[in-house]
């Protein structure tokens, strides 16, 4: 049986109600957005199964970030997968340093909440110069 579909206005609701959450660090509000069985892969973490999980994670990266501000951008809505592309910057609470994180994320949707959470982020400090990107000579 094929998976349901969620319409773009559906979407773009759950993505910004996804942003206002995690902006203001309010987990009992992203947890309403997942199954029970939800599944999470995030950048080199290791996959983690379920809300219990889930929320440990959260609340350890919440943790870190002071200040935390977010801005998600839907990319794609098909059937029941939605793609967004996010910035947040932070202050780390463990180090006091200013960080900045860019992110893209595909979201599997069952009934209306996220099921399976794929992402992959890259962040870095704000105030740090920027580095020359690697090439291939330098191996």
């Amino acid at each position: 049986m094929a998976a349901k579909g969620i319409d773009r206005e559906a979407a773009l609701a759950l993505v910004a109600g996804v942003e206002k959450a995690f902006g203001t660090h309010d987990v009992d509000r992203i947890m309403q957005g997942f199954t029970d069985d939800i599944t999470g892969r995030f950048a080199d973490q290791p996959e983690i199964h379920g809300k219990g999980a889930v929320r440990v994670f959260l609340e350890a990266r919440f943790a870190r970030q002071k200040g935390y501000t977010l801005t998600k951008t839907n990319r794609m809505v098909d059937r029941n997968m939605i793609g967004n592309y996010w910035v947040g910057e932070w202050e780390d609470a463990f180090t006091g340093k200013r960080m900045s994180g860019r992110g893209a994320e595909f979201w599997t949707v069952r009934e209306g909440k996220v099921a399976l959470r794929e992402a992959a982020f890259s962040v870095w400090y704000r105030d740090a110069p920027t580095k020359p990107p690697c090439s291939l000579s330098e191996h």
